[in-house]
């Protein structure tokens, strides 16, 4: 079981089921709202338990179909979620620590900050812009 935080520690989850290996996201969006770039899981919502005795969890909608999860008290950006999804992607750096994962891929290459470090003899796949969605699949258990 995976269990995460904000940096205060008021809002908390564990994950009961398999998460997918980690996402890193360059596209204008999480670049703002990170300050860098991001870092992601998933797992499916019915696998995720989030506690939040102090109610310091907010929802930001950050496009039509997308909201953000927040921590109102420290702004730890936690959670992104489409509308309808049956899973909730949250963000590596919130988890605790170790993980176990790795590094699947870089999305929105296309999209790098002028600032961002040249990884692409790395090996990690990367792609221009947004990949198939197959790519985001939660592994079976």
């Amino acid at each position: 079981m995976l269990t995460g935080k904000c940096h205060c520690g008021r809002v908390r989850y564990e994950i009961a089921g398999p998460v997918r290996p980690v996402v890193e996201c360059h596209c204008e969006s999480c670049r703002r709202i990170t300050g860098s770039l991001w870092h992601a899981t998933g797992a499916r919502l019915a696998d995720v338990t989030i506690s939040d005795a102090q109610q310091a969890l907010n929802w930001y909608r950050s496009s039509e179909h997308v909201a953000r999860g927040f921590c109102g008290n420290c702004g730890s950006t936690m959670f992104f979620q489409r509308d309808g999804a049956e899973t909730i992607t949250i963000t590596a750096g919130s988890l605790d620590q170790p993980t176990g994962l790795h590094l699947k891929m870089r999305i929105f290459t296309d999209d790098m900050a002028d600032y961002a470090a040249d990884s692409s003899g790395d090996g990690i796949p990367q792609h221009t812009g947004m990949p198939e969605m197959h790519h985001f699949a939660i592994p079976e258990e």
